[in-house]
């Protein structure tokens, strides 16, 4: 079954010449304190469907992994079964959060000789996994915080995910809440690193930098951040990375990297082709979002021009709009997913707009400002 993750976006000319060619996104891994729990939470909550299970059972006396898919996104969350453990200690530092970034490539032994022979630091050298389904290459490399990016080759293998898992059925397979795929992933680094990994991505990488915020751009009386988005040749793969600015108050990365102790993933957005349809299904499940005044609805079609959908349901549930040269965007956030005020997600419809919600920024920002006040962090 594929996982991979494809953007319906444009291909740029320079994804003739990419020396890492990236298909999407693969999965994405959580290490968690219960990975029983937070599998059934994204089931419940977000409409993901049991895919494969690795414990015990499967011969893995270390850790407990449980996949969900819906759609070509997938989640794994995985848990260490004993104290000590290197999955344990990253909980214990962390909270829950997401450790694997995983990109599905053609070749996964060479993308790991690319990126290691231009400076990338080694996570896992190449290494075949097979089983009576197949075989899968799998390879990695460290990037900022203890985030790692694994390549995935999985041509060649029919199970359900990949050796040492099996399929995992499930009677409880609540519907879909149409999330469709990954269509970016931020990471949060400290003061004065973002530039440092922008180099990275372009150095070891070979994405190129379509994309810079400033603290003009994102900021309110309190807080500002500096952002510049990373994509790789084709499109399918956007990173942006996050850095704090100067403020009067603590940022939203400041209280990221202060809870989650370093640098690592703030956000997943996740593509669906009906933003009001998934968030009022998310919504009715428990997913809390985000708030926005209602007087950011007053001006709207002035500000981005009319848009196929109504204001009234776009202004209950909160959702966001934002227009480019090439179309416009819908974008709602979450409130942060665990007790740390850390991972959040963002479900996001494109509707031609290939840009990140900048005339958002501000509504964004005071939103998440008022949930940081309630919790004493501004």
């Amino acid at each position: 079954m594929s996982t991979i993750a494809t953007p319906d976006m444009r291909k740029p000319a320079a994804a003739a010449a990419d020396f890492l060619p990236l298909q999407g996104t693969d999965y994405v891994e959580f290490y968690v304190g219960n990975a029983k729990q937070a599998a059934h939470y994204y089931k419940s909550a977000f409409g993901f469907q049991s895919v494969a299970y690795s414990g015990p059972e499967t011969g893995n006396k270390e850790t407990v992994s449980y996949v969900v898919r819906q759609n070509k996104l997938t989640f794994v969350f995985t848990t260490a079964l004993r104290p000590g453990h290197p999955v344990s200690e990253h909980t214990h530092l962390h909270g829950d959060g997401i450790k694997m970034l995983a990109l599905r490539v053609e070749d996964a032994a060479d993308a790991w000789r690319q990126t290691t022979a231009r400076g990338g630091k080694s996570y896992m050298e190449p290494a075949t996994l097979k089983d009576q389904f197949g075989e899968v290459v799998i390879s990695g490399i460290h990037t900022y915080g203890e985030t790692v990016h694994l390549f995935i080759q999985r041509k060649d293998y029919e199970g359900a995910f990949m050796p040492g898992f099996r399929e995992w059925k499930s009677s409880y397979n609540p519907p879909s809440t149409g999330l469709l795929y990954v269509d970016h992933c931020v990471g949060n680094v400290g003061w004065h690193q973002m530039d440092p990994w922008v180099r990275f991505y372009e150095n070891v990488m070979g994405f190129r930098n379509i994309l810079s915020f400033d603290d003009n751009d994102i900021s309110t009386e309190y807080s500002a951040l500096m952002s510049k988005v990373m994509s790789n040749g084709n499109g399918f793969v956007k990173f942006p990375i996050n850095e704090p600015a100067e403020g009067k108050k603590k940022s939203q990365v400041e209280e990221y990297l202060d809870f989650y102790k370093g640098e690592g993933v703030q956000h997943v957005a996740l593509a669906t082709k009906d933003i009001v349809g998934t968030v009022t299904q998310l919504r009715d499940r428990g997913v809390e979002f985000l708030q926005v005044p209602a007087s950011y609805y007053e001006e709207l079609i002035s500000r981005v021009g009319q848009i196929d959908e109504q204001i009234a349901p776009l202004a209950e549930l909160g959702i966001l709009v934002d227009r480019d040269e090439e179309g416009y965007l819908l974008q709602i956030f979450t409130k942060p997913v665990e007790d740390r005020p850390t991972v959040f997600f963002e479900i996001i419809q494109r509707k031609g707009a290939q840009s990140f919600g900048k005339g958002n920024f501000k509504a964004l920002f005071e939103a998440i400002e008022r949930e940081q006040e309630a919790r004493g962090n501004l």
